[in-house]
């Protein structure tokens, strides 16, 4: 599948940064993968975190992501640890 916007919300806003919420069908590697999440490009900034629900119709899971980079409209993501 692809990135759903309507499956994006926010939890928290405050000084500059934002707590998201993201529920997907996708496994955690298609979430994760390479431009993803590049269509809230205008919205996400680096060292926001959101929390995700993967894999919602199969083996579902809950994760932390952080924002890591967001430049031209390119937007990475990784595990928060």
């Amino acid at each position: 599948m692809a990135f759903d916007s309507s499956n994006l919300s926010v939890l928290a806003y405050a000084n500059n940064f934002t707590l998201w919420h993201y529920a997907s069908i996708d496994n955690s590697a298609t979430i994760t993968g390479t431009g993803y999440f590049n269509k809230a490009s205008d919205m996400m900034r680096v060292n926001d975190l959101i929390v995700i629900n993967i894999d919602t119709d199969g083996t579902p899971s809950t994760k932390f992501y952080i924002v890591t980079g967001n430049s031209n409209g390119a937007v990475a993501i990784t595990v928060y640890s």
